[in-house]
């Protein structure tokens, strides 16, 4: 085994004759070659048991023609190392096992389930077992270009690598590689992280107490409790519009009990995760309206996160029929710019989110009788400074604060004598209906305030979120 060097064999004894299989030798060894793990359990012991031979017959060679042989140094200086009794009057010195007791330290081994991975890296690296999770993947019937493997592995593991085992050696865990082919992904109470900080508090000659050094072999291997497949998630944007004045934009639930049938939300997500075959999702979108208020123009972006979906690949021409088959579900709503995306442009969505500007059209009403020139000088007043403090209405799910937004421009439309519609172009953020009716005083100054009258909020539309994204998409 050419990756094993001499000083490698009183370790590779050391370990076989304790019960440790041979791919965990080789990890302790700090063997880095992946092809030599690759190799059948069975093939690796020959290997080991034709490295101590050949090493143990160079040995005998270099004792018989030196003076003074380095074998007997190397012996001495490991019968020291391992707290060996002190040399008897004649001079014998402690001897390793010799090359036939090497054949017994490997009959001790075979068979047994290895005391260090708990037969993980016996069973669980072999074809049978490949064969079993790739029938799994199979059946799973997902689409991917690349994956992770991803092992789970007991906590206990944790206790015989890192603290009984590298103790024999006075090395680190890091140094012997232990981590190299596993990303571990421990799910338990006693979570791995937990172990480790418990055993850096515990004293070295508490903890021999308790385990024995090195770690005896259990009497079962592990069992692989489930194999679980599970697809990186996809992000799919749009923007959409909402035409009903009856539709929340999240399902409207309260108390447990639903309180209209659908949302913007489902109305799309229906779609998306019958196509993607997926198991949940995420909807995010750059605001959000109220139930009663439409989303005109050019729609409001979205973003949908498609959480383990076993289809993954969709073509342009996929992406427009899924996004015909949304609009024509429903008069509610519409979706454009259908489109996949990455985790990342998603971010793009909420950059800018206070500085972002939005347009509305609003109905309003007043008590008082009004004119054309009671309403006209709303359309001079540019920049208007806000102070809102948090609505009674959205009290009960946002923080009491007060928040300084910005009215930029106004239009107004005259209808008759108590009715005038009002175009505003505000800073993202900006509560338009407490700026019309002022919310009890919360809002200052408000449209009431400025006409000296009672106004109020009959209809409000959103006309654009001035948001470039995502891009826009041909039709």
């Amino acid at each position: 085994m050419s990756s094993l060097t001499e000083k490698d064999r009183p370790i590779v004894q050391l370990l076989l004759s304790t019960g440790t299989c041979p791919r965990c030798v080789l990890r302790f060894c700090c063997v880095g070659s992946q092809l030599l793990y690759r190799h059948p359990h069975q093939d690796l012991m020959k290997d080991l048991q034709e490295f101590l031979k050949n090493s143990q017959e160079k040995e005998d060679t270099v004792c018989l023609d030196a003076a003074d042989p380095p074998c007997k140094r190397i012996r001495l200086e490991h019968s020291r190392e391992e707290g060996a009794d002190d040399l008897n009057l004649n001079g014998a010195v402690p001897q390793l096992p010799s090359a036939g007791r090497g054949n017994t330290a490997m009959e001790s081994s075979a068979g047994k389930v290895c005391n260090v991975c708990l037969g993980i890296l016996q069973e669980f690296c072999e074809a049978d077992f490949v064969k079993k999770v790739c029938q799994k993947v199979n059946s799973a019937d997902y689409q991917f270009t690349s994956f992770v493997f991803s092992v789970s592995l007991p906590p206990q593991l944790s206790v015989r690598e890192s603290h009984s085992l590298p103790r024999l050696f006075q090395t680190s865990k890091e140094q012997t590689g232990l981590d190299s082919f596993f990303n571990f992904t421990v799910q338990s109470v006693f979570t791995r992280m937990a172990v480790i900080k418990a055993l850096e508090r515990i004293k070295e000659e508490d903890f021999l107490k308790h385990f024995p050094c090195p770690p005896s072999s259990p009497k079962n291997l592990c069992d692989a409790l489930e194999i679980q497949c599970n697809n990186g998630a996809v992000f799919v944007a749009g923007r959409y519009n909402k035409y009903s004045r009856n539709l929340p934009q999240t399902p409207w639930i309260i108390d447990g009990e639903r309180k209209l049938e659908s949302s913007v939300e489902e109305l799309i997500s229906e779609h998306l995760m019958a196509e993607f075959k997926a198991d949940s999702f995420n909807f995010s979108s750059s605001g959000r309206e109220d139930v009663d208020v439409r989303t005109l123009g050019n729609g409001r972006p979205f973003a949908m996160e498609l959480v383990n979906p076993h289809r993954i690949h969709f073509t342009a021409e996929e992406m427009k029929r899924l996004q015909q088959a949304i609009n024509d579900s429903s008069d509610k709503i519409q979706v454009r710019d259908l489109q996949l995306v990455t985790r990342e442009a998603i971010g793009r969505m909420k950059e800018g989110e206070e500085e972002k500007t939005k347009t509305y059209s609003a109905l309003i009403w007043t008590d008082k009788e009004i004119q054309r020139e009671d309403i006209a000088f709303l359309d001079d007043i540019k920049e208007l400074k806000l102070d809102q403090k948090t609505p009674l209405r959205v009290l009960h799910r946002r923080p009491l604060a007060v928040r300084c937004r910005l009215i930029h421009t106004m239009k107004s439309e005259y209808i008759d004598e108590h009715h005038f519609r009002l175009h505003l172009k505000t800073q993202a953020g900006t509560y338009i209906k407490e700026f019309v009716h002022g919310d009890f005083g919360r809002t200052k100054p408000n449209i009431g305030s400025l006409l000296n009258r009672t106004a109020d909020i009959l209809e409000l539309d959103v006309e654009s979120v001035d948001v470039d994204w995502p891009p826009t998409l041909a039709d």
